[in-house]
């Protein structure tokens, strides 16, 4: 059997206390101490995370804002320049179809100033030709009905000849 002793047991039960106050104060508490500390030290790494996931969601939000800002601008470019080319393409446009009738335009009047000038030169054509034709009557000296013949015959030969389907 176990045999205890007073003294022995109290000795024991006095180191017992002084080996939990020496490990109290020279190993618990520090290693307490270590423990807050690391804990502290974890949740101020955690809350950083948290704030660098934040600004993180807060930078891509801005990006994603700057990007889409970027694509309207670059879209409101490409329209004005697309409304800007048909602009051009319709002026182009509009200034040749005024060439074109400024052309028109002046070919009539080349035409309109050619045939005066025929006409110009048909009549003059035609008065000498009826000085010619009224000198064979004259000369012919002929009876009315005789003059009106040659001249008829004159302006149908005159209307074949000369005058080619012009109007005077």
């Amino acid at each position: 059997m176990i045999s205890l002793q007073l003294g022995t047991f109290m000795a024991q039960i006095v180191n017992f206390v002084i080996l939990v106050i020496l490990l109290k104060v020279f190993a618990y508490n520090p290693i307490m101490k270590i423990l807050h500390e690391r804990r502290a030290k974890i949740i101020n790494s955690l809350q950083a995370a948290e704030n660098d996931e934040k600004k993180a969601q807060q930078t891509l939000a801005e990006y994603q804002k700057q990007l889409a800002d970027a694509r309207i601008t670059a879209q409101e470019i490409v329209d004005k320049a697309t409304k800007r080319a048909q602009e051009e393409h319709d002026a182009s446009i509009a200034q040749t179809k005024q060439e074109i009738e400024q052309m028109r335009k002046n070919a009539k009047e080349d035409i309109a100033r050619e045939r005066d000038h025929a006409a110009v030169q048909l009549k003059g054509e035609v008065v000498s030709l009826s000085i010619l034709a009224a000198s064979k009557i004259v000369a012919a000296n002929m009876d009315n009905a005789a003059n009106e013949k040659l001249v008829g015959e004159f302006i149908e030969k005159l209307d074949k000849d000369k005058l080619g389907g012009l109007s005077c």
